[in-house]
């Protein structure tokens, strides 16, 4: 039996790691940091090669998304080059995924942003029938810069702009046009920073929002800014940083509370993007006040999710923030282990998921495949009442719990403790602990077999490593004594598959003969 000094000092650990975990999920906060956008770039599109059956260019076919990167230097911010490599890597493993799944009409040109004339112009000429109608006549003599999110944009990327007199068509040149960005549909822009908002709230690693829109209202133009002190050291962590970057560029690609009345219906049109129409709503309330997205696609995926029939299955949206107006995340009681909810979990705990590509799709700007992406666990088969904060509490369902003990997360990779959280509107889950409970980890394993060398093997008989997962049990070795009374708990042993439905065999540290328990609900993910 494993010392009692060595059992206490893992269970704080274990008690302190819970309460990092329970208010240091990887939150996100574009619904702040995102401002509206209203003024818009005139982008020119092929319209293809030949002519088609209506005497018109067919519309040229969609290809994957090409996303220019542009790092912005800060002053007494500068990334050891270390640490610029592997957010590099981390960035560019994220575009080149999301080219994988996504595709929109390239772009022809090189990509050339316009200007705000609001921030440069101070008066505008009003006359319809002089050539210079709604031109600048009065330069703002404070315009500096333009800027996307709280980086300024280079002067090579935009448009340029002129101040035109009260009568002929000369216009002034103050500012000549840049030579824009080549093979370009977006371009981002990137920084690494101390901001207000990364010591504000420890759990952000990075937020983003768009800034430039074409004249369909796609983004072409975004920024993401990412929390210095995430980055260094032993702090990175390489595919957290790229799904928080996938993330954040699907905030600015299209899934935007602020884009939702931009997106197009393209179902009877001739390709994505081209001669569209506009939706008369995206959102709408349900019966329990809570917003959706009510669009075809996210509709059906909702309904394969589930095993529903249900029209009123839109795509459930976050409601911490303002309840009954929307959000740009997924509301997590229904939709935990998203890549799109408010708070991202751990990688392992982390989906990109045909939900989310389907609310892309509906934008009507993009070409979705959806070949690499991986399904949800979390309420599978559940059904249309599933996640409501009504039947949450009941034992209804496996998928939530109820009271403060052990069990396992929903996935089994990880031990967990009963508990609920800002986004979880008092329904309880098994909430993973950051370390010290992952039943996969080969440290766990390492530790174990410390604890047995000190004092003996463990009671419980747990063995960690890459094909552990978590079962509940409470199973304790035959020669010690035992309390009947033992609560049922989550306990990490080695498994592989039986055979039958949903039953493994289990090994035991130190047993001969594999056990073999039935696994209520869902299976452990594949080793």
């Amino acid at each position: 039996m494993r010392p009692l000094a060595a059992r206490g000092r893992r269970f704080l650990r274990a008690v302190s790691l819970l309460a990092a975990a329970l208010c240091c999920a990887g939150r996100c906060i574009h619904d702040v940091t995102q401002r509206r956008v209203d003024t818009a770039t005139a982008v020119r599109y092929d319209g293809g090669r030949g002519v088609g059956r209506s005497g018109r260019p067919p519309p040229p076919p969609p290809r994957p998304i090409r996303i220019a990167t542009h790092f912005i230097t800060v002053p007494n911010m500068v990334l050891s080059h270390v640490d610029r490599v592997r957010l590099n890597n981390s960035i560019q493993q994220a575009v080149s995924l999301l080219a994988k799944l996504l595709a929109v009409i390239p772009v022809v040109d090189n990509l050339l942003l316009s200007r705000d004339m609001n921030e440069y112009c101070k008066s505008v000429w009003r006359n319809a029938s002089l050539p210079n109608f709604n031109k600048c006549f009065q330069r703002n003599d404070n315009y500096r810069k333009e800027t996307c999110l709280d980086v300024v944009i280079p002067d090579d990327h935009l448009q340029g702009y002129s101040v035109w007199p009260g009568q002929g068509n000369s216009p002034t040149v103050i500012q000549e046009d840049g030579r824009g960005v080549p093979n370009a549909d977006l371009i981002l822009y990137i920084k690494a920073a101390d901001t207000s908002k990364c010591r504000k709230e420890r759990s952000v690693i990075a937020y983003a929002a768009y800034c430039k829109l074409d004249q369909n209202g796609r983004p072409i133009a975004g920024a993401v800014t990412f929390c210095h002190s995430r980055l260094r050291g032993s702090a990175f962590d390489h595919r957290r940083t790229m799904l928080t970057t996938v993330h954040e560029l699907l905030h600015v690609l299209g899934f935007s509370k602020d884009l939702y009345n931009t997106w197009l219906d393209c179902a009877s049109a001739p390709s994505i993007g081209m001669n569209c129409s506009s939706r008369s709503s995206v959102t709408n309330t349900d019966d329990q006040g809570s917003v959706r997205i009510y669009t075809r696609t996210v509709i059906q995926k909702m309904q394969q999710h589930f095993n529903s029939s249900s029209p009123e299955l839109g795509g459930p949206l976050e409601n911490g923030v303002q309840p009954g107006f929307p959000s740009s995340h997924w509301e997590s009681r229904f939709l935990q282990g998203s890549i799109m909810t408010a708070a991202m979990g751990a990688p392992e705990h982390t989906f990109i998921d045909p939900i989310t590509l389907a609310a892309m799709s509906d934008t009507g700007w993009y070409q979705v495949t959806y070949d690499t992406t991986q399904p949800l666990v979390w309420g599978q088969g559940q059904g249309d009442t599933f996640g409501l904060t009504s039947s949450c509490h009941d034992n209804s369902s496996e998928y939530f719990c109820t009271g403060s003990g052990m069990g396992c997360h929903y996935l089994y990779l990880n031990k967990g403790h009963c508990a609920s959280d800002e986004f979880l509107d008092g329904c309880r889950v098994y909430k993973p602990l950051v370390n010290g409970s992952e039943c996969w980890r080969e440290e766990e394993e390492e530790e174990e077999e410390e604890g047995r060398r000190a004092g003996g093997a463990s009671r419980s008989g747990e063995i960690y490593g890459r094909r552990s997962r978590c079962f509940l049990a409470n199973l304790t070795r035959a020669n010690q004594t035992s309390d009947a009374s033992e609560p049922m708990g989550g306990r990490c042993y080695l498994h592989r598959l039986a055979g039958a439905e949903k039953e493994f065999q289990v090994q035991v540290q130190g047993a001969g003969i594999p056990r073999r328990p039935r696994l209520p609900g869902r299976a452990p993910l594949p080793p």
